[in-house]
């Protein structure tokens, strides 16, 4: 599908379509607002109940009528705009495209390849609930446009900071240490969701006044050995600057890996089963492709596409389906896109979006479906061109409906091949094929067994995984409990990072497993960890890349940075694409 920043065919279109949501944003806002004013997350009745606020209830009194009178005011307006709206959604294109401009083509491609025939890359997954507002707060959420605004720049300072790597001389002595958390400096800030405590850019990062723009800083590398005993001093080297091009900080990263006699220890790694994993208070350094769900707000879209497009140049925003599909049908509605939203480092070459066909109840609302794209990595050594497969998706969420889950498995499972087979070409080096995004079921409930078991987990490899219905002993759930988000144990990074460390702490925060109907839920088995809900997911395939590169875990990472700000945790994974140069050009 060929990539244009409007979704729709010309600027007449795009004209009338604008004149019709005109017309209808005044009526959606104002029940918006009427839902919202009567509906109160946990910390709103928090800071009522410590400032002995007594006049919510002639808020919510005067609010509500407030509110219903230009609602109804509004309505024919809206209808008119409605008839307008819906009949363009026929030729609309399911997403947006935006392009950032590179100041130098080098630094949309990855030189790895071209100069050693190795790379790394860098992924992320985060459900975000940016619905609208009034239905973000059945989630304990509220204020969706100032939580898409905080969440873009939180994302730039963590995926901007300097990328450092830790030697330690005796990790069992010294336990880990996260240069996340005590290199950078913190500043602290009222968020809507918890106190904020993130890391504060150095001199020189500006943040524009104006909600949703953020100035992006260039950090440089580093290296720091940390003898255990503190009778050394720490040293560093720096290296060229990071910023839209991973390729420096990889490198040295790799390198130091490799050749060093001391364990490493990068942000507080773990390594356990092969796969070098922890858990961050900051996005990672240096991420290639962002994956987020429930993105549903255009408003919010914007607002992040706005922050992210200095760090990612290239962003799917609004991605989906409206009105009745297929058009010009009675079939179901749709009154919200997928959610879904792509940011990457890299061109995208194609893209294509399919929607779910048997979705329900109240998810049959959105139109969930799976976002598939072709990115431009470079060239290798042979200056054959090498791409990259990124797939997203976001699968139907009320528990108890597994067979709905596994028929949009399958169709995952066939549109990624039809995607690939369609834009695939022989002179083309694939060296990744990943697919992410929020799955709706975990792999520890009895409830979701049928999910467990499917075959696309005989394709793509799951780092978290040791088997069906049995994650790794340190495998950390991925869904917290919403009515105690706002408590002190995991309303910050630092806090919500410490808690998910400690096993007796994540039982009070991260949902339980569902038991299947009719049967209690023994849960642990005896001996092993209790894990938690994990529904947020990042796999990925090898044989679908060219035969002559191998694929190794560099880490896996739960992200605590958006602590108060979404009821998910999100979820990393970086891969090292090492490439045979006696048949690169194969």
């Amino acid at each position: 599908m060929a990539l244009r920043a409007s979704p729709f065919p010309n600027g007449f279109v795009a004209g009338i379509h604008a004149v019709g949501w005109a017309f209808i944003l005044p009526c959606f806002w104002f029940l918006d607002r009427l839902i919202a004013v009567c509906k109160s997350t946990t910390q709103e009745k928090t800071k009522r109940l410590e400032q002995e606020c007594y006049l919510h209830p002639l808020k919510v009194f005067f609010g509500s009528i407030i509110f219903f009178i230009l609602f109804l005011a509004t309505a024919p307006l809206a209808l008119l705009g409605f008839l307008l709206w819906a009949p363009l959604q026929a030729c609309r294109r399911p997403f947006c495209y935006h392009r950032e401009t590179p100041s130098t083509p080098e630094k949309e491609i990855q030189r790895g390849f071209e100069l050693e025939g190795k790379a790394s890359f860098g992924f992320a997954s985060a459900n975000l609930c940016l619905l609208p507002d009034s239905l973000a707060r059945f989630n304990n959420l509220g204020h969706t446009q100032h939580r898409a605004a905080r969440i873009g720049k939180h994302i730039v300072h963590g995926v901007c900071r300097p990328h450092i790597r830790i030697f330690v001389d005796s990790p069992s002595s010294c336990g880990t240490l996260s240069p996340s958390n005590s290199i950078l400096p913190t500043i602290n800030s009222s968020n809507y969701g918890a106190t904020d405590r993130q890391a504060q850019p150095p001199v020189g990062h500006h943040s524009d006044s104006t909600e949703g723009h953020v100035s992006v800083p260039k950090y440089n590398s580093h290296v720091v050995s940390v003898p255990c005993d503190d009778t050394e001093e720490p040293s560093s080297e720096s290296t060229p600057p990071i910023f839209n091009s991973n390729q420096n900080s990889n490198q040295q990263g790799r390198t130091s890996q490799r050749s060093a006699p001391r364990a490493l220890l990068s942000q507080g790694l773990r390594q356990q089963d092969n796969v070098p994993w922890e858990v961050s208070s900051l996005f990672p350094a240096n991420l290639d492709i962002l994956c987020l769900e429930e993105v549903f707000d255009k408003r919010a879209a914007q607002k992040l596409t706005q922050v992210l497009r200095p760090v990612f140049g290239h962003i799917l925003y609004d991605v989906g389906v409206y009105a009745c599909q297929p058009p010009c049908t009675c079939s179901s509605f749709k009154f919200f896109n997928s959610g879904l939203f792509l940011a990457s480092r890299f061109p995208v070459l194609e893209a294509q979006y399919r929607c779910f066909p048997n979705s329900s109840g109240e998810d049959a609302l959105a139109a969930k479906g799976l976002l598939s794209a072709k990115v431009l990595i470079g060239r290798n050594q042979k200056q054959k061109t090498v791409v990259g497969y990124f797939n997203c998706t976001h699968l139907h969420a009320p528990e108890g409906d597994g067979e709905i889950r596994c028929e949009q498995l399958n169709m995952v499972t066939k549109w990624i091949g039809d995607f690939q087979a369609a834009n695939k070409h022989p002179d083309e080096d694939v060296v990744f094929d990943v697919l992410c995004g929020d799955f709706n079921f975990d792999n520890c409930s009895p409830d979701d067994t049928l999910e467990q078991n499917h075959c696309l987990f005989e394709e793509y490899r799951d780092p978290c995984r040791a088997g069906p219905g049995k994650e790794k002993p340190w495998v950390i759930g991925t869904l917290l409990e919403q009515p105690t988000m706002y408590e002190d144990h995991v309303n910050t990074p630092e806090n919500l990072q410490r808690t998910l460390e400690r096993e007796e702490l994540r039982k009070q925060f991260i949902s339980p497993p569902i038991p299947a109907e009719g049967c209690p839920l023994v849960y642990p088995e005896t001996g092993q960890p209790w894990v938690g809900r994990r529904i947020d997911y990042i796999l990925y395939r090898e044989n679908s890349i060219s035969k002559h590169c191998r694929t190794e875990i560099e880490e896996m990472t739960f992200i605590t940075q958006l602590a108060g700000l979404t009821d998910h945790i999100p979820v990393g994974l970086r891969l090292n694409v090492i490439m045979d140069p006696d048949s690169a050009g194969e």
